[in-house]
């Protein structure tokens, strides 16, 4: 992987260490020459991840919709921003801008862009891999509710097996390097049609 997608809160949450945790899983990208795209807030987590980028040498590229840039909380000291004017437009582009997607903890936000992400792939639109960076086992109980999901048949084995979790940043990131993509479904092949 050459740039990674960190989807995470534009607040800081209440404990520290996911704070902490978010600057050093962007120091670790640098420290890999992994660039990072995230969606180009200064504040909270997302600062928090750009700047342990930033601060390691690495690369960073903001995706932000032009009415959060519009309300000062857009980080000014990134390798590239890039302005666009929609939500959806945003997390389209920093799709296309990856090779593979963090979720670290976050609210509403974080939790619809982790889930289009995996809606997309089990749709066969892109086969990247896609990470909870479980830390402080933030994620504990969404991981309990999709395996629940999964015994009760909403979500096949083959799909749930495409979510990656680790509460380690460096063994997170090696299961993304050795993650391969399930088949696409035949029902979804464009050349039956």
């Amino acid at each position: 992987m050459k740039k990674v997608v960190v989807f995470c809160g534009s607040g800081a949450g209440k404990s520290e260490v996911f704070k902490k945790e978010a600057y050093a899983l962007g120091a670790f990208l640098s420290l890999n020459h992994i660039e990072l795209v995230y969606g180009g807030a200064q504040v909270g987590l997302m600062g928090a991840v750009a700047d342990g980028v930033l601060e390691g040498g690495g690369k960073v590229t903001g995706v932000i919709p032009d009415f959060l840039a519009a309300k000062e909380i857009r980080h000014h000291h990134l390798t590239e921003m890039i302005v666009v004017k929609s939500m959806h437009e945003r997390k389209l582009l920093m799709s296309e801008l990856c090779d593979g997607v963090i979720a670290l903890p976050g609210g509403f936000g974080t939790l619809d862009e982790l889930f289009e992400m995996l809606t997309w792939a089990q749709l066969g639109l892109h086969q990247k891999p896609i990470a909870l960076y479980n830390i402080d086992g933030y994620f504990n109980d969404l991981i309990h509710f999709i395996n629940k999901v999964n015994e009760n048949g909403f979500i096949s084995d083959t799909h749930r097996s495409m979510l990656i979790v680790d509460d380690n940043a460096e063994q997170l990131l090696a299961k993304m390097n050795s993650y391969e993509a399930p088949p696409i479904p035949s029902w979804l092949n464009r050349s039956d049609v």
